[in-house]
């Protein structure tokens, strides 16, 4: 049996309407072209629906049952394809995205607020992870797009990459630190101190690996904890001195703190990331829309992050 949507759409019109004319008027279509959709759907399901003469159309007793039957699973269909369609225009449904858990307690929890106040009936999980599963979990598909911080480019071939901000490496201290009197602090200062930093799950991992093989401190042992508050617990505590990226974007050290820039510049990129030959859906594009709109002005292109030439400065 070959029967099409568009014969049972016709055909509940005609028997609606109980003309074949204002069916035809319906569906913008020819009253011949209503006439053969009929036949061919009596022809298909070997049954006479209609009772037809030059005056009115009439249901069968086959014709009024199966209309009862067909409209009630038209309707069912257009509800289903309806509630997929808002699913799918940027207001309702679920968004998921993952993070590593420093971002998702400072701008990513912005960009829920954003989401949540532009769209109140759609729902943004967030996945807290480690960097690297971040990216893995994008690239499967296992979640609709990821935000992470890199020290060099992002090389994925997979991914597609949208730089929301950069924020530079400070080493954190008590005012009263020898290393606090300075304006700016070489790497090669912090050779002689205890180190405390995040851990991989941030991103600081690489990017101190590529300073610290720049200033001959490969192999130095750095404390590493998973949150700022940590990390700065440690620090007041006499425990070390902390690395951290330090700006609008990301959880401030502790208040009894000060922070000096380290020199040369270091910085860490912020990335929302999704996969390249895969388009977002439009509800996950909304949410996506909303976190880059707190991007920082003029952002530049995943490429154009530099390598940085680490030398120290005074």
């Amino acid at each position: 049996m070959n029967v099409s949507l568009q014969q049972l759409k016709v055909f509940v019109a005609v028997a609606r309407e109980r003309s074949f004319t204002r069916a035809a008027r319906e569906f913008d279509l020819t009253q011949s072209a209503v006439s053969r959709c009929v036949r061919e759907l009596e022809d298909a399901v070997e049954l006479k629906l209609f009772d037809r003469t030059t005056r009115q159309v009439e249901l069968t007793h086959a014709g009024a049952s199966l209309e009862r039957r067909i409209g009630r699973l038209l309707d069912e269909i257009e509800l289903t394809l309806r509630e997929e369609r808002a699913a799918y225009d940027g207001h309702t449904g679920v968004v998921v995205l993952a993070s590593n858990p420093v971002l998702s307690s400072s701008w990513v929890a912005q960009g829920l607020a954003r989401c949540a106040s532009a769209f109140p009936e759609l729902i943004v999980s967030v996945k807290d992870q480690a960097q690297s599963n971040v990216l893995a979990s994008v690239e499967q598909g296992e979640v609709d797009f990821g935000v992470v911080s890199v020290a060099e480019p992002l090389h994925a071939d997979q991914l597609h990459a949208q730089v929301v901000f950069t924020t530079p490496l400070h080493v954190v201290m008590p005012p009263a630190h020898p290393l606090a009197r300075h304006a700016g602090v070489a790497w090669s200062a912090l050779q002689e101190w205890a180190l405390v930093t995040l851990n991989a799950d941030a991103g600081m991992r690489a990017a101190l690996e590529l300073a610290f093989g720049a200033h001959g401190m490969k192999g130095r042992p750095v404390q590493e904890l998973g949150h700022v508050a940590a990390v700065s617990r440690m620090v007041e505590l006499g425990i070390g001195i902390g690395v951290l990226p330090v700006g609008g974007h990301w959880p401030a050290p502790a208040a009894p703190l000060v922070s000096r820039p380290l020199i040369p510049e270091m910085n860490l990129t912020t990335l929302l990331v999704h996969r390249r030959n895969r388009s977002l859906r439009p509800n996950a594009a909304a949410a996506w829309a909303q976190f880059a709109a707190l991007a920082d002005p003029l952002p530049v292109s995943p490429s154009d992050i530099p390598h940085k030439e680490l030398h120290d400065g005074n």
